[in-house]
């Protein structure tokens, strides 16, 4: 790895501890505010799902803009811009005393931190080759994952103390569910000086060249990558709906606060770390093809999210969360590796712009849908979307075409 790639690498990895640290408190936050302004229990769920959907509804409309900027003012300032954004709306977001001001720091946040998602996996694209991609998206996945282990941890922590302070101003209230969300966003910043300082841009002369083939259009560029496109949606549905709703899910079933749910994303986000990197090296790159490792992916992960809704104690929780991450380590990097390979070095920020639509569809859809089924039933939202998750994989097998001996044929590979 060179030492351009370890900056960026790392800077990930502080910025998803900031993360990570807000994901075990935003239920409850969201859940003490909304039943504040009377909302009804049923509802409290929507809401959840709503301020966690909106964030990537955000980066859904967003991203697309930012990829394209990628490739043409470089990667460095979208990158910057993205981190700088996050930083201050977690500030607002840590100090707002009313729902409203949640949704505008959440839409907000979402704009902007949104431009740091093509920009970083462009740039890790830029330094790599076409052979060490799919390591390289390994790497940049499990450093973002080694930070959403480290942050719900401190997260739980920070949200589980007695900090006995309250200070209030206008729309603004200063307490213990702060700490969390103004904790992310120091090390943001503490992030922007050292990309400011150390990361030096990516993209090169040869990328913008005068000489280049035309670029595709958005539409062209989408429906070259309609299947890949359309697996990355369903997967980023349904760990989103699992990131929004197992707060609540475990608050109901377990009666777990905070600090329970902290482990749970402990689990979740050492899992991928550690098997994303794994998973891209030795046997599996060499005998198992990626579609038919996406495959496995998306079983493997909608038979752990239709099981949890029937857990009946912590451990199988853990358990089943473990499996789950696993399942999502073995779909993420293969499936961004198969989209900037298909997509060519000239237009890899566009390609990964347009695949940052795809994802955030689903991590908008999710959430949202997720509130709407856990009012009806706690456990009916995870066994729904486990289904649905199964039946992709079934029918990414049957258009693969027959199974060769590494997995699958090259050649049914390249019809998906």
């Amino acid at each position: 790895m060179n030492k351009r790639l370890f900056v960026l690498l790392f800077c990930l990895f502080v910025v998803n501890i900031g993360f990570g640290i807000t994901l075990p408190v935003l239920p409850f936050y969201a859940e003490r505010l909304a039943l504040a302004e009377g909302a009804s229990t049923n509802t409290v769920g929507l809401h959840v799902g709503l301020l966690t959907g909106i964030y990537a509804l955000m980066q859904l409309l967003f991203a697309p803009v930012w990829g394209v900027w990628s490739d043409r003012v470089g990667r460095k300032p979208l990158l910057l811009l993205g981190i700088a954004g996050y930083g201050a709306t977690q500030v607002l977001f840590g100090a707002a005393s009313d729902l409203w001001l949640l949704y505008a720091a959440r839409i907000v946040g979402g704009a902007l931190s949104s431009a740091a998602l093509p920009a970083a996996a462009a740039y890790v694209s830029d330094e790599t080759t076409a052979e060490n991609r799919n390591r390289g998206m390994a790497w940049l996945g499990t450093a973002a994952s080694l930070g959403v282990v480290v942050g719900p941890a401190l997260g739980g922590t920070l949200a589980g103390r007695e900090w006995h302070f309250s200070a209030s101003w206008w729309h603004f209230v200063i307490d213990s569910f702060s700490v969390p969300f103004f904790s992310a966003a120091v090390l943001a910043f503490l992030v922007l000086f050292v990309a400011a300082k150390w990361l030096p841009e990516s993209l090169g002369i040869k990328a913008i060249s005068i000489g280049e083939p035309e670029k595709p259009g958005w539409r062209e560029l989408a429906n070259r990558l309609r299947p890949l496109l359309i697996l990355a949606f369903i997967g980023q549905f349904g760990l989103a709906l699992f990131e929004a709703i197992i707060a609540l899910f475990a608050g109901a079933r377990f009666d777990y606060g905070p600090a329970e749910v902290g482990a749970i994303f402990l689990v979740c986000g050492l899992v991928m770390g550690i098997f994303q990197s794994l998973l891209m090296t030795g046997y599996f790159t060499e005998r198992i093809s990626e579609i038919f490792r996406i495959v496995i992916g998306f079983v493997l992960m909608g038979i752990s999210l239709a099981s949890l809704g029937i857990a009946k104690n912590f451990s199988t929780v853990i358990g089943l969360v473990g499996a789950l991450a696993l399942g999502m380590a073995m779909i993420a990097p293969n499936l961004s590796a198969l989209i900037s390979k298909r997509a060519g070095s000239a237009n890899t920020g566009a390609a990964l712009g347009v695949q940052s639509v795809a994802n955030s569809l689903g991590q908008f859809i999710g959430p949202v849908l997720g509130g709407v089924l856990f009012g009806w039933n706690v456990g009916i939202p995870f066994f729904l979307t486990g289904l649905l998750l199964v039946v992709t994989g079934l029918v990414v097998v049957w258009a693969s075409g027959s199974a060769g001996s590494d997995g699958y044929s090259r050649a049914g590979e390249k019809e998906i």
